[in-house]
């Protein structure tokens, strides 16, 4: 096997179907009309880029809204942030976090529930240039919690 045919099967590989699929059916991509918080990152390596609106009630994600602009690979983990974020608090989006992060770069275990989908990322250890767009969904959510959070401590 030649190592261009080599590449590409990986690439089809770190594609699968499933990944495929999330970007297909990616929830709440709306934005919101009156969020607690809005925070826009992004990765400077590959210029893709997240912004998230959340609402939030007693420390717990209500309302979230996301403008996604990201490869396959970041499309597919902010699909799963979509999909989970309701109802947690800055616990469980700090933990999926840093779960991600260490699946990627640590060879860490798949986040636990209800972020374990994330495991079809895991092929995407090796492309360590991918790591930062996967990162942007679960970054932005869990900053935007924590700012909202903040903005209602101060006016209480």
């Amino acid at each position: 096997m030649t190592e261009r045919a080599s590449g590409e099967t990986d690439l089809i590989k770190l594609y699968s179907q499933r990944i495929l699929a999330l970007t297909t059916e990616m929830p709440l991509t709306e934005r919101l009309a009156a969020p607690d918080a809005t925070v826009r990152r992004r990765a400077p390596l590959c210029g893709s880029t997240v912004t998230v609106d959340v609402t939030v009630d007693d420390g717990r994600v209500t309302g979230y809204g996301q403008d996604v602009k990201a490869c396959v690979l970041g499309q597919a983990a902010a699909s799963i942030v979509g999909g989970a974020v309701i109802g947690r608090d800055h616990a469980e989006l700090s933990r999926a976090r840093d779960q991600l992060r260490a699946m990627l770069t640590e060879d860490g275990p798949v986040p636990d529930a209800p972020f374990e989908e994330f495991e079809v990322l895991q092929a995407a250890r090796e492309y360590r240039n991918r790591h930062a767009s996967i990162l942007l969904a679960i970054e932005a959510a869990t900053q935007a919690l924590e700012e909202a959070r903040a903005r209602q401590s101060a006016s209480a």
